[in-house]
């Protein structure tokens, strides 16, 4: 019997920079956006791939569904990108509690941004027939989309630890 591989969770992909967060919530929620920057980029790159493969065949909806999708993430990756920026301008001298919670609060709204993107990758392909190139896509953006939620649910324990 073959054995089923164990999806990879995000604690797993974030497990490998324990040494760098040690006990910051802040340090784990910025390496989880950088994590989830990296895949997004990833995910970018590959849809990119497809559309140059699906110019060719005849599937007009399945070709537009991607174009959409490219757009989306590269939008998902901008605000997911402003997000780490963001995080990084935290350790500023004087940064007082109304500062710290509007920054955090640009975080939250990009990476909120970002998941939606995400799923309207996902909606335009309600349109295309079932088939690899759907599913495939589909289950890799959830994939994505999965540690995007991961890394904003971090960000958001971070905000309720550090805030009065």
């Amino acid at each position: 019997k073959k054995k089923k591989k164990k999806p990879k969770s995000s604690i797993h992909s974030l497990s490998r920079y324990a040494s760098v967060v040690q006990q910051s919530p802040g340090q784990l929620a910025k390496v989880a956006i950088g994590v989830t920057l990296s895949k997004a980029r990833r995910m970018a790159t590959y849809v990119s791939t497809l559309i140059r493969q699906a110019e060719y065949g005849t599937d007009r909806r399945a070709a537009a569904a991607l174009h959409d999708c490219f757009t989306n993430f590269g939008d998902a990756v901008d605000e997911i990108r402003g997000s780490l920026k963001q995080m990084g301008q935290l350790g500023a001298a004087g940064l007082g509690v109304d500062s710290f919670r509007f920054q955090m609060s640009n975080v939250q709204t990009w990476m909120s941004a970002a998941l939606t993107d995400e799923d309207t990758c996902t909606d335009g392909f309600e349109g295309v027939a079932d088939g690899s190139l759907k599913s495939d896509v589909c289950d890799r953006v959830m994939k994505v989309h999965k540690i995007t939620s991961n890394a904003l649910a971090l960000v958001n324990s971070y905000v309720a630890k550090e805030t009065p």
